[in-house]
């Protein structure tokens, strides 16, 4: 496939412009129409029944769940599917068994969903370490060694700001992890839709992501385990071996994470995103972003009263730009480019509200996200909007 004529999958981008991808990406027509085939054509519970439609649904759910271990390159893990990356980080910080003393390392660049679970886990006498990046948004490996112990029960770090775009040294933190015994946790909700993920090249122990940024539906996403030694948050039907009226034995595996129905529809649509995204090439999509990021920020760093916040263009970002203008609110500014040019843009904190401190930023951003869906003529009507609101306040 090529990547010029995906357009045409996404009808939506017919009527406006779509730069919030980083938020939630749009979904393609055939994944909705694989989610449409299994409500209409073999709805059915999975790994319960004999019956045809059960026995099909189960095979495509697995087949599903197999292309997408494969996607972030996980066949030597545990793949539990989860409704979106919170969810799996939760699934983390309850399924760890804490004791009093053990610390955590985490950074301001998180979002809210990597912050906030091991900020609460304080009740119970563990102790958080932050670390805090440059100017620009980067980490640099040296400041976790300073920080990680023999106490360091776990590091939880975001594969790539969903704020500034900048890409973190993850493979060299886990190796500074494990050096002194210590897990790590990788957020990748914005590094697996944007650019090829090798979570056995990270060595990372946990990795999280969501459907909904990578073309899937909402209410689908991952929690990889190197080692399923986690407990499991919730116990029932589906994630045991057996059970007695005095006792149960668990499932192995991933099943023993998935309690319940797990979205058997979504994630079978998940799977066939997947697909799409195998089929165009994650490599392609990084470079096709990667000019497109480019093109942005030479347009508005040549635009009065705009500053780009985090790092200028180089090869440690994914295609998230942020930034303010003299004056306005981030709000405002989104607001007039949907009534001016229909342009989608996120606008104020991004669940980063530690991060937005650190910089200083009392509004937040407005933030534009690119996805393999978008082209120059709209990141040129962006630039050129921005720089008639430009014109206007000065």
């Amino acid at each position: 496939m090529r990547i010029e004529e995906s357009r045409k999958d996404f009808p939506i981008t017919n009527d406006l412009i779509y730069l919030d991808s980083a938020a939630t990406s749009l979904t393609p027509i055939q994944v909705v129409n694989e989610m449409n085939d299994y409500d209409l054509r073999y709805r059915a519970n999975i790994g319960r029944g004999v019956h045809r439609l059960s026995v099909v649904a189960t095979e495509r759910y697995k087949n599903a769940h197999d292309k997408i271990k494969t996607f972030i390159g996980g066949d030597g893990g545990t793949l539990a599917v989860t409704k979106n990356t919170t969810e799996a980080i939760g699934m983390v910080a309850g399924g760890i068994r804490w004791e009093s003393g053990d610390r955590v390392v985490a950074t301001v660049l998180e979002h809210h969903s990597n912050f906030l679970p091991w900020l609460r886990l304080r009740e119970y006498g563990v102790k958080i370490d932050i670390v805090r990046p440059d100017s620009d948004g980067y980490l640099n490996p040296d400041s976790f060694e300073s920080v990680i112990s023999d106490k360091t029960r776990l590091a939880a770090i975001t594969h790539a700001s969903n704020v500034l775009g900048n890409i973190t040294p993850v493979k060299e933190i886990a190796d500074i992890c494990h050096q002194h015994d210590a897990l790590l946790l990788v957020d990748g909700a914005q590094s697996v839709p944007h650019i090829p993920v090798d979570v056995s090249d990270i060595g990372c122990d946990y990795f999280s992501f969501s459907g909904h940024k990578m073309l899937g539906p909402t209410g689908t996403g991952g929690l990889w385990m190197r080692r399923p030694d986690l407990k499991p948050l919730h116990i029932g039907g589906g994630s045991i071996e057996s059970a007695t009226a005095e006792n149960f034995t668990a499932a192995s595996g991933e099943e023993k994470y998935e309690a319940g129905t797990p979205p058997v529809g979504g994630t079978i649509g998940l799977g066939r995103a997947v697909d799409y995204l195998n089929d165009i090439g994650m490599d392609t999509i990084r470079r096709h972003e990667e000019r497109l990021t480019g093109r942005i920020i030479d347009g508005l760093s040549a635009i009065d009263h705009v500053k780009i916040v985090g790092p200028y263009f180089d090869e440690r970002r994914i295609g998230v730009v942020s930034f303010v203008m003299d004056g306005m609110h981030p709000h405002e500014v989104a607001h007039i480019l949907d009534e001016a040019s229909a342009i989608m843009v996120r606008s104020g904190e991004h669940c980063c509200m530690p991060l937005m401190q650190h910089l200083g930023l009392e509004s937040g951003t407005v933030r534009v996200s690119t996805y393999l869906y978008n082209n120059p003529e709209e990141v040129d009507m962006l630039t050129a909007t921005i720089e008639e609101i430009s014109r206007k306040v000065s």
